[in-house]
């Protein structure tokens, strides 16, 4: 089949590794304009953009779908299938038909549960066992399409949602594939999403990823590896300026710590949470890099009652 690949980020590229290696036919890429990083702030493409353009495939980069010119672009390029791996933008109804057999997106989660831009770190701070891909024809409401493939993954203990997404992206490949396969086919089924087991998985701000020390620690353990690598976890030092997180280990064993209290010692840093207690691993005080723990508690040289999250900046 002609294929019009939709991606943006890193997790996009196993599949269009797979669909480039297959019978099938890439003949463009969409991804989002190129977006300004760093300190410097220059412009960059995106993974999918870089790679695809390094492997000689057409790239398109438009600002908005909703453009008449880019639309006949599109349509111009007379494909079958467009499949749609963390693209980042909607696709407006007047393109929904363009392909004959529709937008066909891989998303990491079992739906109908998730749906929306954040369905990994939500199902993390959830505290979800198992979840898994699906891969659905793509219409006018948010990740609602009929399922046309689904594939399962254990949650294992200390996942962050970074690890969990790059599982699924690579195991979503050959999922992704295997649907373009049984569309080419005719063999591919479309079954309606059930109505219960809704929910919702709105992007992640960088507010949402402020730990919260009343929360039970085992809450608290959700939240930072749920929103590692991004939008990142992050408190309030004792001095009210910012200390992102890396993960941390639920400790149990601790019941005398108060929220937020810290008990600094040699090889372990401890907070109070709202019940028991969490260790924690790596830290990066403001505007410095990340390091153990213990390193940054004996740098600020914290007094007994020493709490985090007391006061943002």
């Amino acid at each position: 089949m002609r294929v019009l690949f939709a991606g943006t980020p890193e997790v996009a590229l196993p599949s269009l590794r797979a669909l480039v290696d297959s019978p099938h036919e890439v003949v463009a890429v969409l991804t989002r304009p190129d977006a300004r990083r760093g300190r410097g702030r220059t412009l960059h493409p995106s993974p999918v953009a870089a790679w695809a353009r390094e492997h000689g495939l057409p790239v398109l980069t438009p600002r908005t779908l909703r453009d008449a010119e880019v639309q006949e672009q599109i349509a111009a390029l007379d494909v079958d299938v467009a499949p749609v791996v963390a693209y980042g933008a909607l696709i407006p109804p007047a393109l929904l038909d363009v392909p004959r057999h529709g937008w066909v997106n891989l998303h990491f989660s079992l739906l109908p549960a998730w749906r929306g831009a954040a369905p990994v770190q939500h199902a993390l701070i959830a505290g979800d066992d198992v979840t898994g891909a699906s891969t659905f024809r793509i219409e006018e409401g948010l990740d609602t399409g009929p399922v046309l493939g689904t594939l399962t993954e254990t949650v294992r203990p200390q996942d962050t949602a970074g690890d969990l997404l790059a599982r699924l992206a690579e195991s979503g490949a050959p999922l992704l594939l295997a649907t373009l396969d049984a569309l080419d086919a005719g063999t591919a089924v479309a079954v309606p999403q059930p109505t219960d087991g809704v929910s919702l998985a709105p992007r992640l701000e960088v507010a949402d990823a402020r730990v919260d020390w009343s929360a039970p620690a085992i809450a608290v353990d959700r939240l930072v590896r749920g929103t590692t690598p991004a939008p990142g976890p992050w408190t309030t030092a004792p001095d009210g300026s910012r200390l992102k997180l890396g993960p941390v280990r639920p400790r149990p064993d601790v019941a005398d710590l108060a929220p937020g209290q810290v008990r600094p010692g040699k090889r372990e840093v401890l907070v109070g949470t709202g019940n028991g207690a969490v260790e924690l691993g790596q830290v990066a005080p403001a505007g410095r890099s990340w390091m153990a723990a213990p390193d940054w508690a004996r740098g600020a040289r914290l007094d007994d009652d020493a709490r985090l999250g007391q006061e943002a900046l």
